[in-house]
């Protein structure tokens, strides 16, 4: 297998250099009309997913807290089947004994008994409402992933169907822009990628059209066009900072010996 050359390995001149970098943004920018045609979409798709993530948390933890009441109404019907047990066997005591302290002592045992079955079958009352309403909270949930499901599938398939028509040309173009690259050594790339990454339009290379920077308009001066032709130096538009380069198509401009 051919190992691949680093422009380390090549002495390539800078005016090389600089026109590789114009031909690789020619390369980027094919790309980026390639992706508008994506639009919204990818970002529509990663919402939906945080979304649906997001639902189902939700949804787990609503289950966990309607598991949880579940078992505090056991526990509390637990309570009640005891304090009934205690109240008969303290009236059987009560049949039996020998004195009213006794028998007032027995009767707030009771009392105390009959306040825990209150009590408990108010707590039961209330988890019940609770109950009924996270039920609810979790019936809306559900529908509102089925939907968002639905919307994802939709949105995944036509996204699916522009890379699948796209992936050809994309691939392509992603060869070819390494083949630039190759020409270009990494302290001018990162230039490239950090004014790329600012511009909105992603254009970090422009010509010089009509005595002007094709990216801001602004009127660049005649020796600084002769500068840009000669292709000796990497030359930036003192406006918007993007990278100058000649019009090859209007010219075709040789490199001075």
């Amino acid at each position: 297998m051919a190992t691949k050359k680093k422009t380390s390995e090549v002495d390539y001149s800078m005016y090389e250099k600089i026109m590789a970098l114009y031909d690789l943004q020619k390369i980027d920018s094919q790309i980026d009309e390639i992706n508008k045609v994506k639009g919204e979409l990818p970002l529509e798709v990663q919402d939906l997913e945080d979304e649906l993530a997001g639902l189902n948390t939700r949804i787990a933890n609503i289950n966990a807290e309607i598991e949880e009441l579940n078992t505090l109404t056991k526990q509390r019907k637990r309570e009640i089947d005891q304090a009934q047990i205690q109240i008969a066997k303290y009236g059987e005591q009560q049949n039996n004994v020998r004195n009213n302290r006794e028998f007032d002592a027995i009767s707030k045992e009771i009392e105390y008994q009959q306040l825990e079955i209150t009590l408990a079958e108010k707590r039961l009352k209330e988890y019940a409402a609770a109950i009924k309403a996270k039920r609810a909270t979790l019936e809306s949930t559900e529908a509102q992933v089925a939907e968002r499901n639905v919307d994802l599938t939709a949105k995944k398939g036509e996204l699916e169907s522009i890379e699948s028509e796209t992936e050809a040309q994309v691939k392509d173009l992603t060869a070819q822009a390494e083949v630039a690259k190759e020409k270009i050594d990494e302290r001018l790339l990162s230039a490239y990628e950090r004014i790329r990454s600012k511009v909105h339009n992603g254009l970090a290379v422009v010509t010089v059209k009509r005595d002007a920077c094709s990216g801001c308009f602004n009127r660049i001066p005649p020796q600084r066009q002769v500068d840009i032709r000669q292709g000796k130096k990497l030359i930036v538009c003192e406006y918007c900072g993007r990278i100058l380069v000649p019009d090859t198509e209007a010219e075709q401009p040789q490199p001075e010996e």
